[in-house]
């Protein structure tokens, strides 16, 4: 076994490999005796394609390039496709944020109207009926949205009138659900200045008489993802006790909980489509519960019982019908996939999309489990020591650490080390994923820390928790650097101009001046601010006094900086004010613009580059070599 220095490790895990690593799935159903699904294609600009995995194991794809199934609905999009029982194919193109229909092989066809200002998303086929949440925008700020009943003769694609509105009235409106008679749809709404994870309403309307009854929900209240169980039953999501749990509610009666836990079945509704928990038609529920790590139920009279499906983190219950549910999510060892369980027959889960990699098991790191006591309570995270079969460090040494601070901030990261995660520790850089006060996972309590404390206890919790895995003897404490996209970059600047425990930083397209993100944001997160640092203009000095960019002067080390340039959630300017800060003060630094990303990035070259510049740029800070990867200059 060859001895090296940490950082500089020799390893199959390229960034190439990364790139092609399992690709994200984007919702599933089943349709006859198939099971289709949505996947991301990094090597064709990330676009999303449909596939399909026929009853004899064959899988093509429906949606073939250049069509691309995403929805730009409060900008996040999710819910960009569905399909009929009988295998049409519904979609929202991003192009145009048309709805199309298509069967496999033959031509598609508009549904809704050319429009400039009308985007869809959250498609769902209930009961012979495709609805979806329109946003329609205008001369205001705020769009206006509805939940609309889309005709599949494509008489809607020439007369907008021909698209029933069934519901209204709110400024954000989600996971529509018709009874299965028709004659009822339940939904959540929202108005500024919630997030829907502070406070949703659960509504039911009668469809015939226009009557809304509001069923749960309001203040310190977050029902999610409604599901019929019959004419007259809803089977919800709620959080009255602080954890999301689940509740069957009859119409004429009231809410009776559902296999209570000390966990949450549901999470942050950042995108549409997202579902926590389905039933079968025998009344048997298939619920994710979610405590640090994933889990899988099954929910039935007989009583309750895991099932064996290898998820443990970012698990979606996409579908349910007869016996057999479709799960997605990551197992233990990283790798993203689709699987599926027959309830009758558990112990033969059927892997079918995803779940491999192009390197072994023993490259992938095990994570371990990591609760720190921060100034303001316990800080949850998982830690990935550097990983390689073939090498080990001198005695003396100690491995630096990159400490990853994930976005939202209502997020969550569960231990399943990523494909980029394994880059790293393969060449001998241990990672640390924190989920910070503010995260989901860990009940209202935990999550409500961050409450007008943006900046402040997500900046305390990721240095309690890297200072710990130091005073362990875990890492190098002058060789850490901390990472983030989006909110994750906000903390990231925030921590290094704030604290003294980062040698490093990456931000990637995130927050740095608070104030100019209240006024050039988008609509969903408007007034995500008003409750992470406070209304304005009453909290104007905050914003100032908390924006990394009020205060250049504490700018010290050295910084690489990655944005996308059609960034609409934090736009360019932002980053360019940053690099400005940086060359005024002469803060060692590098500054990359990538053409024609996004609020993410997913093209496969943006991958490749983004990953090598960050080892490149860690190795110019932390001073190891980086075999395989061009060296980075700073400026």
């Amino acid at each position: 076994m060859d001895t090296l220095p940490y950082g500089s490790w020799p390893s199959p895990v390229t960034a190439e490999a990364v790139s092609r690593a399992t690709p994200r799935v984007d919702g599933a159903r089943l349709v006859g005796d198939e099971v289709w699904w949505g996947e991301s294609v990094p090597a064709e600009g990330g676009r999303v394609a449909v596939k399909r995995r026929r009853a004899d194991g064959v899988v093509d794809t429906i949606l073939p390039a250049p069509a691309n199934a995403r929805s730009s609905v409060h900008e996040y999009g999710g819910g960009a496709w569905t399909a009929s029982d009988d295998g049409e194919l519904f979609y929202v193109e991003k192009t145009d944020q048309r709805v199309y229909g298509l069967r496999p092989g033959a031509q598609a066809r508009p549904l809704t109207p050319a429009s400039d200002t009308d985007r869809h998303g959250g498609l769902t086929w209930q009961h012979g009926a495709l609805l979806a949440v329109r946003e329609r925008h205008g001369d205001g700020r705020v769009p206006e949205r509805a939940i609309v009943r889309i005709p599949t003769d494509g008489s809607g694609a020439e007369d907008v009138d021909a698209i029933e509105t069934l519901a209204a009235g709110s400024t954000f409106l989600a996971q529509p659900a018709l009874s299965p008679d028709g004659s009822r749809l339940a939904w959540i709404a929202w108005d500024h200045p919630d997030m829907p994870w502070d406070a949703t309403r659960l509504r039911v309307a009668d469809l015939s008489t226009g009557e809304v009854r509001e069923l749960a929900g309001g203040e310190r209240r977050a029902p999610l993802q409604p599901v019929w169980l019959a004419d007259d039953e809803l089977l919800y999501a709620d959080d009255p006790d602080g954890r999301w749990n689940l509740f069957r509610h009859r119409l004429d009666g009231a809410p009776q909980p559902v296999a209570p836990a000390d966990a949450d079945t549901g999470g942050g509704l950042w995108v549409l489509g997202t579902r926590w928990f389905d039933a079968t038609a025998d009344g048997r529920i298939v619920a994710v519960r979610t405590n640090g790590a994933d889990d899988v139920v099954e929910v039935a009279p007989s009583g309750i019982r895991p099932l064996p499906l290898p998820v443990v983190a970012g698990a979606a219950v996409e579908h349910a019908r007869d016996a057999r549910v479709l799960v997605s999510g990551a197992d233990a060892h990283g790798r993203s996939g689709l699987w599926l369980v027959d309830l009758d027959a558990p112990e033969s889960v059927l892997p079918v999309a995803g779940g491999d990699a192009a390197w072994g098991d023993e490259w992938m790191p095990p994570a371990r489990s990591l609760v720190t006591e921060g100034p303001h309570g316990p800080v949850h995270a998982f830690a990935y020591a550097p990983t390689n079969p073939g090498v080990v460090a001198p005695a003396d040494e100690r491995p630096p650490y990159v400490v990853l601070v994930h976005g939202g901030p209502t997020s969550h990261v569960g231990p399943a080390p990523s494909a980029k995660t394994s880059f790293f520790t393969s060449r001998g850089i241990g990672v640390l994923d924190v989920n910070y006060g503010g995260s989901t996972g860990y009940g209202r309590a935990y999550r409500d820390r961050l409450k007008g404390q943006w900046g402040v206890v997500d900046v305390d919790d990721v240095a309690a928790a890297a200072s710990a895995l130091s005073e362990a003897g875990l890492a190098d404490p002058g060789r850490i650097a901390i990472a983030g996209g989006s909110a994750g970059g906000w903390t990231v600047l925030a921590a290094v101009t704030t604290t003294d425990v980062f040698a490093a930083g990456i931000s990637r397209y995130g927050v740095g001046d608070a104030r100019a993100l209240a006024e050039d944001t988008h609509d969903f997160e408007a007034r995500y601010l008003d409750g992470l640092i406070g209304p304005l203009p009453a909290a104007e000095d905050v914003y100032l006094e908390r924006s990394p960019l009020s205060h250049p002067e504490r700018f010290r080390v050295p910084l690489l900086i990655l944005q996308g340039s059609e960034d609409r959630v934090v736009p360019p300017s932002q980053a360019e004010a940053i690099r400005d800060a940086l060359v005024a003060h002469g803060v060692p630094h590098a500054y990359v613009l990538y053409e024609g990303e996004g609020h993410g990035f997913r093209r496969a070259q943006t991958v490749v580059d983004s990953l090598q510049r960050e080892l490149a740029f860690l190795g110019a800070v932390f001073g190891f070599a980086t075999p395989g990867v061009p060296a980075l200059d700073l400026d």
